[in-house]
């Protein structure tokens, strides 16, 4: 039984590096699009960037629907590609805002007013804005 359990456990680990992956970059695009609609910074983007961010995250989210079996890289690389789109936008509009005391979710220093729901996408346990690590992002120790 054991030696049963060692000849899957790396098929295993493929399937759970995978699955992370997908789920990392379907989150990645909800997030993306709860910030273009988020009421404290919607307005901050303008009708171009809305509309390609729109599209970055519809394709996305359509391509992980008709490839089911596609490997973890790939949905990295999708990510990444989302992510091209959106960081140098969310950046803009970060330093246009001037930023504020306290930092920004998922630890992005300076902070930015009202947060994004959810937190920063790409952020945290999505593994920041390199991909999914399946690390819990940062820790912060506590100070007398």
């Amino acid at each position: 039984m054991v030696s049963e359990a060692e000849k899957y456990k790396q098929e295993d680990e493929v399937v759970k590096k995978k699955i992370e992956a997908k789920n990392a970059l379907e989150n990645y695009c909800y997030s993306v699009r709860g910030s273009l609609k988020d009421e404290k910074i919607k307005d901050k983007f303008s009708s171009e960037e809305r509309e390609s961010l729109e599209k970055q995250c519809d394709e996305a989210l359509k391509w992980i629907e008709s490839n089911p079996e596609a490997h973890a890289e790939e949905y990295e690389k999708k990510q990444k590609d989302v992510e091209a789109i959106f960081n140098p936008i969310i950046t803009k509009i970060y330093q246009q805002s001037g930023g504020a005391e306290g930092g920004m979710p998922g630890g992005m220093p300076g902070g930015m007013p009202g947060g994004f729901p959810g937190g920063f996408p790409g952020a945290g346990g999505a593994g920041g804005f390199g991909g999914p690590t399946g690390g819990a992002g940062p820790k912060v120790d506590e100070v007398d």
